[in-house]
């Protein structure tokens, strides 16, 4: 049996639901009164709890003790399948050392690749695995995980076959994106127009085949890879009927974020320097701009994402960890939102929303998750909290009292 179908009937009840479901007018779309009905691992009904008759309910009720409820958190966009770390290399960023010379010295994403590629499947699984955990420990039951730090058929097929074999394992749903164009690898130096060549002809289509990814990421940037050669990638991602996204507007505008909605993307990633017309290219188009303050803060940047303009337009806002061992190497989304609400002025709400409904549209899971509504999937957080900005405001303490994930209750311990 599936483990949907061992998800027993549940009444979810004394509860203050934060739904996140923009048809309920209130802030955080919360419903005071109303109990949750779960069957086969979701929602199925969100009443009023004075019409349901919790005497002769046919399943298990649980009360919630008066606490607050929200959507299961959603991580869009993680690096999490990774060997090494880069510590070493931030130690000498902080002491002056120019990123030329960490790299000319074999620093930088090169490092990573060493390191993921060194590792045998069961080695990067148990090296990703404390990451993960602690991404659960915090409420996340969905979550993305990019390739990237392979960079050949063989190595990109390792990690993104690690994610699956995470997201079999553990109680958490994975959505795989292949990033193979994410940087060059040492045996394609000096040759981008190849190794793009590469990623076409031979690593997408194989990927797509096997069924590994559900979207195909592009690092678009000065430093990655020009408009033309993501133009490429993205076209042979829609010959194989996959979704596409991009690192895009981080350290310059090449106007990625364009050419990603010209393609309907799911999301434009980072857009630190996305302009007016970006984002009308992104309203039209339905993407979703996914804002990344943990790399912002690492590399202590000074350019800040256009919220202003983005909420003026309204684009919709996913916040989102960016977790991967160079530029963000933080396993806490209750970090992020907390830097997503102080460095880039986001509301508590807005941050909310931004790992919970507007996160699922930029996986493409808006009609079934971030939600507390009829249809989507039994994700439930559990908060020992007055207000849900004490979710957003505070570090250090965790207020999560239960993770329950597809109708099944989680120890907090074990999540």
């Amino acid at each position: 049996m599936t483990r949907q179908q061992q998800t027993p009937r549940s009444l979810w009840r004394n509860a203050r639901l934060a739904t996140l479901d923009p048809r309920h007018e209130a802030p955080y779309g919360a419903l005071e009164g109303h109990a949750l009905v779960v069957e086969d691992g979701r929602i199925v009904a969100v009443s009023p709890e004075s019409d349901v008759d919790v005497a002769r309910f046919d399943g298990e009720v649980v009360d919630a003790g008066g606490r607050w409820i929200t959507p299961g958190f959603i991580d869009c966009h993680t690096h999490l399948v990774y060997g090494g770390n880069r510590a070493a290399e931030w130690e000498k960023r902080l002491k002056g050392v120019p990123y030329q010379q960490i790299a000319a010295e074999g620093g930088g994403i090169v490092s990573t690749v060493r390191a993921t590629r060194a590792l045998s499947a069961g080695a990067l699984y148990d090296a990703s695995l404390p990451r993960l955990r602690a991404l659960m420990a915090e409420g996340v039951t969905t979550l993305e995980s990019k390739s990237g730090y392979g960079l050949s058929l063989t190595e990109e097929i390792k990690q993104l076959q690690v994610s699956r074999r995470l997201g079999e394992t553990l109680p958490v749903e994975i959505a795989p994106t292949l990033l193979s164009a994410h940087a060059l690898p040492p045996e394609f130096a000096g040759d981008a127009d190849g190794y793009i060549e590469h990623v076409c002809r031979d690593i997408l289509p194989a990927v797509a085949e096997q069924g590994l990814a559900e979207a195909v990421d592009v690092f678009c940037e000065s430093v990655g890879f020009s408009p033309a050669q993501t133009r490429r990638v993205f076209a042979a991602a829609a010959a194989h009927g996959l979704r596409v996204k991009g690192h895009v507007e981080q350290l310059s505008n090449l106007n990625g974020a364009a050419l990603v909605a010209e393609f309907g993307g799911l999301s434009a990633d980072h857009i630190e320097y996305l302009d007016e017309a970006g984002v009308a290219a992104l309203k039209a188009a339905g993407t979703v701009a996914v804002l990344l303050p943990g790399a912002f803060y690492f590399l202590r940047e000074t350019r800040k994402p256009p919220v202003e303009l983005l909420r003026a337009a309204g684009v919709p806002m996913a916040v989102s960890t960016d977790l991967n061992p160079g530029t963000s190497p933080f396993a806490s989304l209750r970090l992020t939102m907390n830097q997503a609400c102080v460095l880039f002025g986001l509301t508590p709400e807005e941050a909310l929303a931004g790992v919970t409904r507007h996160a699922a549209q930029a996986l493409g899971r808006a009609g079934s998750h971030g939600r507390l509504a009829e249809g989507c999937v039994a994700d439930l957080l559990l908060w020992d909290i007055q207000h849900p900005a004490e979710i957003v405001y505070g570090l250090g303490v965790n207020p999560l009292a239960e993770r329950v994930f597809r109708g099944r209750r989680q120890h907090k311990e074990n999540a």
